[in-house]
């Protein structure tokens, strides 16, 4: 997704009334890395200081409701983008070329855009948290789907499948069960192979699992450099390399297919009625309580701890979140912009149009008009932490390049995210506590809350 077209902008915004009285609010929107926002920032507090908007209720039916149009939405255009994704790869698998495998990666990079700014619904949301795993599980041991490397090693103790390389084998013994693969199908992957065994490395579905067959391994270590798998390993006849490529199209189009047809699941939830939103119109100070449970959870244990912390701790670029594609850094910021969108009540869709309307930002407001400035410019600051990373990654040098041992500029430039998610989780409770909110507790990690048991 391109940059917000409001980066670096004073705007003034109309919402539609939410009580007699129409809001009006001076909001400053800062995706832009590497603006400086003192002045707005500044000019954003007096606004709130000189308005009525601190004195003005609130509806919540109308806020909840924009909190679950904003997840249809983006569920919707995810649904959109792998539908994109779907018709690349059909492309790429009916005639194999250079040009076809690097659509299908384009496809695969823009449909991360809008998934990754629906995680903040994951938590708190059970119904979302009981399907995620379904689509983007990760890490993975990527032997059980394909050919590896042999640096990469054989069968382990807590994976005995983890070479299985189901692509290669037609039939195959798991869990003490003969397994006829001939057929690779979105039933095969979702019912006999996924998390096989119990063991969750085993993901043998969703964005991950698809992006490894799209990239292949990738063999760079801390240096430059995504996977690259050749363009023949889904040609036809002699011109095939590394053998079974009929089999690699037909998982890669499974997997595909099983991730359209979950987005389509997901996205039917959200609509007026839908089991994700009928709960939360049902009690709308649960709802509340949820949508700061997925901010802080997200911004805390998952993002701050999992996937940016625990890398830098190991200095492992296996614990990068889009390691195969080293996309890393878009994942991580539009993680970030989700969190933000929750709290501004605001989603800009693929096709440019905004969804929008009455948010936490004016719940906040209403009872502590300096906490939603506080909160406002706290996630300002963290999206300009990601946001130097992605600049950085997009110029050369690469999330994996950052994780590498001694890399003091990689370190910095990681922990300005981490430091900037913890510090709006600090705010996010403060904001809990200021509502009189019920969230569940927030997600933590070792990481952050036991370092030393990392290492153990």
């Amino acid at each position: 997704m391109p940059a917000s077209p409001y980066a670096g902008k004073l705007i003034l915004t109309k919402y539609p009334p939410c009580h007699a009285a129409t809001l009006t609010k001076l909001r400053y929107k800062d995706t832009d890395p590497m603006t400086n926002s003192t002045l707005a920032t500044s000019l954003f507090a007096l606004s709130l200081t000189t308005t009525a908007l601190a004195d003005a209720p609130v509806a919540k039916t109308a806020l909840v409701a924009n909190y679950a149009n904003i997840a249809e939405a983006a569920y919707g255009d995810s649904l959109i983008a792998a539908q994109r994704l779907q018709a690349a790869v059909g492309t790429l698998i009916d005639n194999p070329s250079a040009e076809a495998l690097q659509a299908a990666k384009s496809a695969w990079l823009a449909a991360r855009v809008p998934y990754q700014q629906t995680e903040v619904f994951r938590f708190g949301n059970a119904i979302v948290d009981d399907w995620e795993g379904r689509v983007n599980s990760w890490p993975l041991d990527e032997g059980l789907i394909d050919y590896v490397d042999a640096a990469y090693g054989g069968p382990a103790d807590e994976n005995e499948a983890a070479v299985l390389n189901v692509i290669a084998n037609p039939s195959f013994t798991l869990s003490g069960t003969r397994i006829d693969a001939i057929q690779i199908t979105p039933a095969l992957l979702e019912e006999s192979l996924h998390e096989a065994d119990g063991v969750e490395a085993n993901v043998a579905t969703g964005y991950h699992a698809i992006e490894f067959l799209l990239w292949g391994q990738d063999l760079n270590g801390s240096a430059y450099g995504a996977g690259n798998r050749a363009w023949t390993d889904f040609a036809k006849g002699d011109v095939c390399s590394n053998d079974n490529c009929d089999r690699r199209g037909d998982y890669l189009k499974a997997a595909v297919d099983l991730l359209v047809s979950d987005l389509d699941w997901m996205a039917a939830q959200w609509v007026e009625g839908g089991a994700a939103r009928a709960p939360l119109t049902a009690d709308e100070d649960a709802a509340i309580s949820t949508m700061l449970t997925g901010m802080g959870s997200l911004s805390y244990g998952e993002q701050a701890g999992e996937r940016m912390r625990l890398g830098l701790m190991l200095n492992d670029p296996e614990e990068e979140h889009d390691c195969f594609s080293d996309n890393t850094h878009n994942s991580h910021y539009y993680d970030g912009l989700g969190v933000q969108n929750v709290y501004l009540g605001e989603y800009v869709r693929l096709d440019g149009s905004l969804v929008s309307g009455p948010s936490l930002s004016d719940l906040v407001a209403s009872s502590d008009a300096a906490l939603d400035v506080e909160m406002q410019t706290k996630l300002s600051t963290t999206m300009r932490a990601l946001g130097r990373i992605k600049s950085a990654a997009e110029a050369g040098f690469s999330y994996d390049m950052m994780l590498e041992r001694g890399n003091a500029g990689g370190e910095m430039l990681i922990m300005g995210g981490v430091d900037g998610l913890i510090d709006q989780t600090r705010t996010i409770e403060r904001i809990v506590s200021t509502l009189g909110a019920n969230p569940a507790a927030f997600e933590g990690s070792d990481s952050l809350d036991n370092p030393g048991a990392v290492f153990e």
